[in-house]
Order: C-alpha cells, then structure tokens, then sequence
C-alpha cells in the first residue's frame, strides 16, 4: 500500500515537471494554444465536475458563470482601469452570489427538467447582456485595450506567460476538487448522486450541500471567463455566453469520466487534441469533421465505457496489471470470496438437499426457478440435512 502511494506520488511529480518545462521545448505557436485550450477546458471541466459529475446534476448552463466573469473583470478594466487579476476574483464573487437564485429556482427540478432550466439561465444572460449597449456593450461586444507587456494587467508578450497562468488554474481546481473529493461533503455529494431521497432520510441536507457545492463550481468557472476574454483580447454575448461552452465542459467530464479527479483532464486531451488536428488538417476541405468525431466519441463512450476512460484504465489496471489471488471456494463468511461465490456455495448443497427430498413429494417440481431455490433451502434446515457449504452460511438464515 505505502509503495503504491509512493508511485502515484512519484508519478505526479514527474507529470508536474513536464508540465512546467514543456513551453521551454515546444517553440510553435500553434502548439502553446493547443495546450493553452486544453488546460482552459480542463479546468473547466474540473469546474463542471463538482456539480455534474459527483453530485450528477447534469447542467448545461455553465456558460452563464463564464459569461458573468468575463463581462465583470472586463467591465471594469474598461470602465475603471482595475487590474483583471481583481476582476477574476470579483468575477468569481458575482458568479457566486448569481448561483444563489438560479440555483434556487432550478434545484426545484429534476433530471431532464433541471438540465433545460440551465441551459435557459444561460440563454437569458446572453439576451440581457445583448440588449444593454450602453453597460456592456452590446452584440457589438468590444476589445480589450492592448497594454503590451503588462503583467499586472494579465497582458503578456509571449503565450508562455499564458500557458503558465492557465496552468496554475488548472492545479488550484484539482487541489479543491480533491480535498472536496475526501472531505464529508464529498461523501454527501456521491450519496445526492446515486440516490438523493435515500441521501436526504439518512440525514443529508441535500439543498445545501447542492448550493454550496455550486457556488464553488461558480466561482470557478468565472475564473475560467476572465482568462479566456484576456486571453483573446474581445469579448460579446455570443463569446461570452455560448452555449458549446456548456457543452464542452460536460463532454470532457463525461468522457474522461465523470465523478473522477483526473477524468476532466484525460477527456480534454483526446477532445481537443483531436479537434485542433482535424481543424488544422481537414478543416477546410470539409466542414464540421470535428463535431462528427465528437459524436463518435461521445456515442462510443456512452455505450461501451459509461464510467469513461479513467473508469476503463482502472479496469484494465485491475484485471491485468494487479491481479487479485483467487479466494477459496464455498466462503461466504464475508471473507474476500465474492457475491456470486457465495450463493453458489449455498444453492449447490440445497439444489443436492432438494432433489433427494424431491421423491418424498415436498418439493414442488411445478414452482419456477426461484421458488424451488427458497423451497430447497426450506426442505434442506426443516429435515437436517447439511454439507459443508450450508452449514458454514447457516448464520444467514434469518
């Protein structure tokens, strides 16, 4: 156990390493944004993953906390001069305080119904922000007034700087989403996941275990708002509140693995990667090639591998890599035998106890299969008959 621990230590630290000296090595710039765009929607999703993936409340309107972000840290460098490094902070701030009565109208929801609502929370952002011209702008939108190198404007001469920013987002979402992961609130997270009214009678309070953990998704998806308009240097409803990037961030979750501190990370780097290649490579000849292969993915996912592929690495790891000694037959003491080993060592001595009681006529051979499996047992304690496997289950019987 200690030398597994130190292996994913080891391998972290090797991982981390690579990361940081990657922009030292890679001088193409069509590279950096490459990996600029997949570390932006790994934290996003990171972000998404706290609501969507351990407490599996499916939003598609996570565009509109990266849309409030934005237009906040933007609005007043334009407007103030305030650094964006105070604007993300505030940005965060307002898509907090915003979370609060969307998330109170649309937690009355469930499933399907609560999914639509968020994506409407969005959309009416959008149309807002649309029609004040004189506050934000417009459909118009604007851009961002270019400094040159400016750090402490969040403006940088080369896109390393930028890479290095996102990065340091990216470590600061994994960090919360794992000690979230281990604290009790992510415990009541998986419990509101798999059954929220069983959750809710064993004494969690699901709706605000629900909004704080949505706050803090939030908050950290309008992190991600003020870095991407700094980073591209414009901003307008449709940039800042589209809806593909609601889309995006439950796609990289939902194929790396939902519910998993490494599954947004691993769905962005297959899905951008393969993006960005199909767009450079056949994006001109023909059109829409990477929502197709999107499709694909996502339909592949979903109906072969729905823990994804974190859940299909872990399988593979386990059934070949660290295989589990095979435990004796005919254990059903709780021991490291499995369920289906267990009735097996009880329903081979009882089919044995019935048949021989068969021809004394107490058994029914007309019942189904279940019944004579209840009736064999019966027949098997009423008449004293034992074998190994019975008697050692025999503390089962109620």
């Amino acid at each position: 156990m200690q030398t597994s621990g130190k292996l994913k230590w080891l391998w972290l630290v090797i991982g981390a390493a690579a990361m940081l000296v990657l922009p030292q090595f890679v001088t193409s710039s069509f590279a950096i944004d490459i990996f600029i765009r997949i570390l932006l929607f790994s934290f996003i999703g990171v972000a998404w993953n706290l609501m969507g993936g351990y407490a599996k409340q499916l939003s598609l309107g996570h565009a509109a906390y990266f849309g409030l972000g934005a237009y906040t840290s933007t609005i007043m460098q334009v407007n103030y001069g305030i650094s964006p490094w105070i604007g993300m902070i505030a940005g965060g701030v307002v898509a907090m305080l915003a979370s609060l009565p969307i998330g109170w109208l649309c937690f009355r929801l469930r499933g399907p119904y609560f999914t639509i609502a968020t994506i409407a929370t969005a959309q009416v952002l959008m149309l807002i922000f649309l029609k004040f011209r004189d506050f934000a702008w417009g459909a118009e939108g604007t851009t961002i007034p270019n400094l040159g190198s400016a750090p402490l404007m969040m403006q940088f001469e080369d896109k390393s700087s930028y890479y290095y920013v996102v990065l340091g987002l990216l470590v600061v979402g994994l960090w919360i989403t794992h000690e979230i992961e281990k604290s009790w609130i992510g415990y009541y997270l998986v419990a509101i996941g798999e059954d929220e009214d069983a959750a809710e009678a064993v004494g969690v309070n699901a709706p605000k275990v629900k909004r704080d953990i949505y706050m803090i998704s939030a908050f950290l998806t309008a992190l991600a708002g003020t870095f991407y308009t700094q980073y591209i240097y414009f901003i307008d409803p449709a940039t800042a509140f589209s809806f593909s990037v609601s889309i995006e961030a439950a796609l990289v979750s939902i194929v790396g693995g939902i519910g998993t501190l490494w599954g947004p990370v691993i769905g962005t780097v297959l899905l951008e990667t393969t993006s960005a290649l199909l767009q450079s490579w056949l994006g001109s000849s023909v059109g829409g090639i990477q929502l197709t292969v999107y499709s694909l993915i996502l339909m592949a996912v979903i109906l072969w591998r729905p823990t994804g592929l974190i859940g299909f690495a872990t399988d593979v790891y386990h059934r070949y890599v660290r295989r589990k000694p095979r435990a004796p037959e005919g254990r059903c003491d709780g021991g490291s035998i499995g369920r289906q080993g267990s009735q097996q060592a009880v329903r081979r001595p009882a089919r044995g106890a019935g048949r021989q009681l068969h021809r004394a006529g107490e058994r029914d051979g007309r019942a189904d299969r279940a019944k004579r499996r209840r009736q064999d047992h019966e027949l098997s304690f009423d008449h004293g008959i034992s074998s190994p496997g019975l008697r050692i289950c025999a503390r089962l019987r109620p």
